[in-house]
């Protein structure tokens, strides 16, 4: 079920109420000081930040030298409750120039009465947007002499519209010169990758984020190389998709502009986008990862005061692409005094405060290898050594215009009733997330 939250209350680090809510009159106007007495001042504030006092829930999260408690009196939904603490600072932000604290609070009393009563209707979260509030709640907030001088959006007409309207997140009205439209596929490659050479675990995450400037109300589609939509695709055409290679996207989330009726339906990525910035949909990929490096390591301990590591990088992807700031981790013993180098390409050194020799190569061309070869001077000690455990080799990367998952955009339409032209602009990233290879 939703938050159905009886108060809201907004507390300083002393414990004073600075301003509070009452939504329902389930609870007593002294629910404050049990928060007070039995979390604030035991200092467990840090521990959890959901706790239950008699028959009442407290929901709190803090903000600069605020606390933002929500209490409800039922079974509730805590993940509900804190998205909106999380959504409701951030209106805040947005109304008083990008502060949020004590002295902001005081100095708008009113104006967050105001927006009280807005977002939250009866214990039940409202609409937070800051763009569709700014429509008919247009006084400005006081400032902090601190915070930043933009400007709050100023306000267009027809504001039901897009209060009760399907594209809440776009204001009408909006004009450019040049339309133009951004695309980035970023990728993360998790791997971790046994001392023979076998993956133990692989996987993908992305993201496709846009930045749209594009005048009046457009309708995008977006066309991926993805199994499922190129298959519901050729069976709408009553004939095959000339596709390539095909992906399988697991755990797809969109933007809520995205239309998942028509998704449903069709598989196919169709919206009227926000104006500027934001994330279309998020992925994961666990079949047919394209590894953009592969890495042989040989580490050998020459008794108790010597190691040789050699490590043998070798690039996979095209040969006209390279990596930007490849950075190989290989991590040595605790006991490590000195070590020296023989590299092909890049620098390398060691790191005593992360325990590592650190090989660092700023362009990696694609289809080559290099290697490193190291001699590791150990510090003899007189206890009884205990047994190395190996840390995993570690490995940091950028590959521009390459996708380890192979996604690919075939398309990107946009529709205006106006007609005008748009220039698209696609890019691919794909960056390391946790690249481990053990030794």
């Amino acid at each position: 079920m939703p938050v159905a939250a009886s108060a809201v209350y907004f507390l300083n680090l002393r414990g004073d109420v600075l301003i509070n809510r009452l939504y329902r009159d389930d609870v007593g106007g002294n629910m404050v000081d049990a928060f007070r007495m039995h979390i604030m001042q035991t200092k467990e504030l840090g521990t959890c930040p959901v706790r239950q006092i008699g028959g009442c829930s407290f929901f709190y999260m803090r903000s600069s030298n605020v606390y933002i408690v929500i209490v409800v009196s039922t079974n509730a939904n805590v993940a509900c409750a804190f998205k909106f603490v999380v959504e409701a600072v951030a209106l805040f932000k947005s109304y008083f120039g990008g502060s949020f604290d004590e002295d902001a609070i005081r100095n708008n009393f009113v104006l967050i009465y105001e927006l009280l009563d807005e977002i939250m209707d009866f214990g039940y979260p409202q609409n937070l947007s800051p763009e569709i509030l700014k429509l008919y709640i247009t006084q400005e907030g006081v400032r902090s002499p601190f915070s930043s001088k933009q400007p709050l959006d100023k306000p267009v007409p027809n504001a039901t519209l897009q209060v009760t309207g399907a594209v809440g997140w776009r204001r009408e009205g909006l004009v450019y010169k040049k339309n133009e439209v951004f695309l980035d596929i970023v990728e993360s490659v998790n791997l971790l990758m046994s001392s023979k050479g076998s993956v133990l675990r692989c996987d993908v995450t992305g993201k496709v984020l846009m930045k749209c400037f594009l005048s009046g109300m457009p309708d995008l589609k977006l066309g991926l190389n993805d199994k499922i939509g190129l298959e519901k695709e050729s069976q709408l055409k009553s004939r095959p998709t000339k596709s390539g290679k095909t992906i399988e996207l697991d755990d797809v989330t969109f933007h809520q502009c995205v239309n998942l009726t028509r998704f449903n339906s069709e598989k196919t990525v169709s919206f009227v986008p926000p104006d500027g910035e934001f994330e279309l949909m998020k992925y994961r990929i666990t079949e047919g990862v394209n590894l953009p490096f592969r890495v042989l390591p040989t580490i050998k301990e020459l008794g108790r005061t010597r190691m040789e590591v050699n490590v043998k990088v070798k690039s996979v992807f095209g040969a006209k692409m390279f990596a930007l700031g490849v950075v190989i981790k290989v991590p040595v013993p605790k006991q490590t005094a000195k070590a020296s180098f023989q590299v092909t390409s890049g620098r390398a050194k060691y790191n005593p405060s992360i325990d590592s020799l650190v090989w660092k190569i700023k362009k990696f061309p694609g289809q080559t290898e290099s290697t490193m070869s190291a001699e590791v001077e150990l510090i003899s000690t007189i206890a009884e050594k205990k047994s190395w455990t190996r840390p995993p080799i570690q490995m940091e990367f950028q590959v521009p215009m390459f996708t380890a998952s192979g996604l690919r955009v075939r398309f990107l339409k946009v529709w205006e009733k106006s007609g005008y032209n748009t220039v698209e602009w696609v890019r691919y990233i794909t960056k390391a997330g946790s690249y481990e290879i053990r030794c």
